[in-house]
């Protein structure tokens, strides 16, 4: 699949959103089960979930990164309406420090089934 996305404002074509998460070292563990869990979850029930992926830069402890892939803008929306969101951000809650959300313009986008 390739596509292309000229502007942040355009209604339709893929949208990217990037989360840089600071979660608490004590709590990592916890985090990451509750991280898999989300990624599992939306790419399965979300048609409108293209990727998503969660990522911890090496050496750097407590840091994850978030890419999420989805096919609109309103498929962004509808995945923040769903259950399995809202039980992902309770849990979390008290694990993150902090949440930086990078907003992005997509250039291009290549994906191979897997």
């Amino acid at each position: 699949m390739t596509a292309t996305r000229k502007d942040a404002g355009q209604a339709s074509g893929p949208l990217v959103r990037i989360a840089q998460i600071e979660v608490d070292p004590a709590q990592l563990d916890s985090y990451r089960a509750a991280s898999r869990a989300i990624v599992e979850a939306s790419v399965a029930e979300e048609p409108g979930v293209l990727a998503f992926y969660a990522v911890e830069p090496n050496g750097i402890p407590g840091q994850v990164w978030v890419m999420e892939i989805y096919r609109c803008e309103a498929a962004y929306r509808a995945h923040l309406e769903t259950p399995h969101f809202k039980t992902y951000k309770a849990a979390v809650a008290a694990m993150v420090n902090s949440l930086r959300l990078v907003e992005t313009t997509l250039i291009a986008f290549g994906a191979k089934a897997t």
